[in-house]
């Protein structure tokens, strides 16, 4: 059977991120061109909601579907009261009751709060929009909350910043449970990265460079094409004509993380890839992505995702599913 993800509608939904779940998951296609998942969509009552914009949208099924939901994706709406409790009317805990204790769940931007008022974010890492931050964190002091990140893939409980982030958090989704081949098809189709750098950092203080500003851009597609090599700062910076300093600054305000991390992501990325699509052994794996060698790759892959390369190849061509983070 395939995989079942549910969308719940809720009055004042958002119609955008609404949109996303069965626009990434209803994408998504095996070698056979098969629907990998079944996409559907439900209000509480089943009946017409509306939603934040100047118009109403009519779903087919109730809250009683959300016992049939191997993945729930909550939308943000529009609601306005302030206190914690409000985000979690009692036919909306009655719904969130149905869950199979299995089922992954997913926030998209502030439904977080309807997540945490369910006690399902305690003691857990979750984000949520920047702007929203603080006060989330004053609501839910038991929830570690990261306001750095795009999305927090905290196993069965996934949280994802504002608006686009929640494609992001799917493509997330996909990766994990097919293997980048899939994700990277699904996001060509829908015409956006499969992954974004850095986190919502680079939103909130400097969200285009000025113009007149030497950037790290064309060094970091540079270095993309050489990721065999070992690229030291120094090499880097000089790539860019910036000095190591001015580069690391810029750097990070650019993708939000230091350079040598982001370097690190790009290569697992691109060893992940090689061991989802080719046989090569993993020694040849590990110098195309730069790691140098097989013990240093298998370090780097173990503390990413907790697997070995051989574990992780088996997942991926077996048609398994991938391990949570």
């Amino acid at each position: 059977m395939r995989h079942r993800v549910v969308v719940l509608a809720l009055e004042g939904v958002y119609p955008f991120e609404l949109s996303i779940p069965v626009r990434i998951f209803g994408t998504a296609a095996g070698p056979d061109g098969q629907p990998l998942y079944e996409v559907v969509t439900c209000g509480l009552d089943g009946g017409t909601v509306r939603t934040s914009a100047d118009f109403s949208i009519a779903v087919d099924h109730d809250a009683s579907v959300l016992a049939t939901a191997d993945t729930l994706v909550v939308p943000p709406f529009t609601c306005g009261p302030d206190e914690a409790r409000d985000w979690l009317p009692p036919e909306l805990a009655d719904a969130l009751a149905l869950l199979r204790p299995e089922a992954r769940i997913v926030s998209i931007c502030t439904a977080s709060y309807v997540l945490a008022a369910a006690g399902l974010l305690d003691g857990r890492t979750a984000t949520t929009h920047w702007n929203e931050a603080e006060r989330f964190q004053r609501a839910f002091p038991r929830v570690r909350v990261d306001a750095g990140v795009l999305f927090v893939d905290d196993g069965r409980v996934l949280t994802a910043a504002g608006v686009a982030a929640g494609v992001d958090l799917c493509l997330h989704l996909l990766r994990r449970d097919h293997g980048s081949e899939v994700a990277t098809r699904v996001a060509r189709l829908c015409v956006v990265p499969p992954w974004r750098e850095g986190g919502q950092a680079q939103y909130i203080e400097r969200p285009v460079p000025e113009p007149a500003e030497a950037t790290t851009a064309a060094t970091r597609a540079w270095a993309l094409e050489r990721l065999h090599h070992p690229l030291p700062l120094a090499e880097l910076a000089a790539h860019a004509s910036m000095s190591v300093r001015t580069f690391c600054r810029r750097f990070r305000a650019e993708t939000g993380m230091p350079p040598g991390q982001w370097l690190s992501r790009r290569r697992l990325d691109h060893a992940r890839r090689l061991l989802e699509t080719t046989d090569l052994p993993v020694e040849q794996v590990a110098a195309q992505a730069g790691f140098g060698t097989a013990a240093s790759f298998r370090q780097h892959l173990a503390a990413d995702i907790g697997v070995s390369p051989t574990a992780y190849r088996r997942t991926f061509t077996t048609g398994g599913r991938a391990g949570a983070r």
